[in-house]
């Protein structure tokens, strides 16, 4: 296999501390990689309370917790609470993929990123969402933006982590970790929509 050289990051103000949201293993992976190549100490943060059955929400939990612990990096799940989730995206039920319930969801899920970031001494943070081919990125890059207006001692780092050889590094580290890896995105909506 060829070896993977990370693209050069240029990370925000210097930081070396990162507050990064992951959605999942895979999609972390090589986002996580390429941060550490760039002398970045990512803090894995798992802040998914969309991801539905239960069953599911703790299968893409152990796997990014497995994650975080072969690379001896700190992990933090906070509120998995669905409940609260479906409440507010209600009426967005039947909007399709990348519609308003996603941006919705993303807004509600780096949200919570920033206050964790702002309590816990993190000046910028970013998000794995923005790896998918799956999800708008305009949709992420906004959502994040608005996060850190309302918590604005923080800083969303708007990386397209899909460039630089990082989408093909994310398959091969899919294969050689063994990670299990999702067919959906992660609510009832969008299973239905499969």
């Amino acid at each position: 296999m060829k070896k993977f050289n990370p693209p050069k990051l240029e990370i925000p103000f210097g930081e070396k501390k990162i507050l990064l949201h992951c959605c999942c293993a895979p999609c972390s992976s090589a986002i996580v990689e390429c941060l550490l190549a760039n002398s970045a100490r990512p803090t894995l943060f798992y802040f998914n309370p969309n991801i539905y059955p239960r069953e599911e929400y703790q299968k893409r939990r152990d796997e990014s917790m497995r994650h975080a612990e072969m690379l001896g990096l700190e992990y933090v799940e906070a509120d998995s609470e669905h409940k609260p989730w479906l409440e507010s995206v209600k009426g967005l039920e039947c909007e399709p993929e990348r519609g308003a319930r996603c941006l919705k969801c993303f807004e509600i899920r780096l949200l919570a990123t920033a206050k964790y970031a702002a309590e816990n001494g993190f000046k910028v943070f970013a998000t794995t969402l923005a790896s998918s081919r799956w999800k708008d990125i305009s949709q992420i890059n906004s959502a994040g933006e608005l996060a850190a207006k309302k918590y604005p001692q923080t800083f969303f780092w708007a990386q397209n982590w899909r460039k630089g050889g990082l989408s093909e590094r994310r398959s091969q580290l899919l294969r050689e970790y063994g990670f299990y890896n999702q067919q959906y995105c992660g609510c009832e909506f969008s299973i239905r929509k499969q």
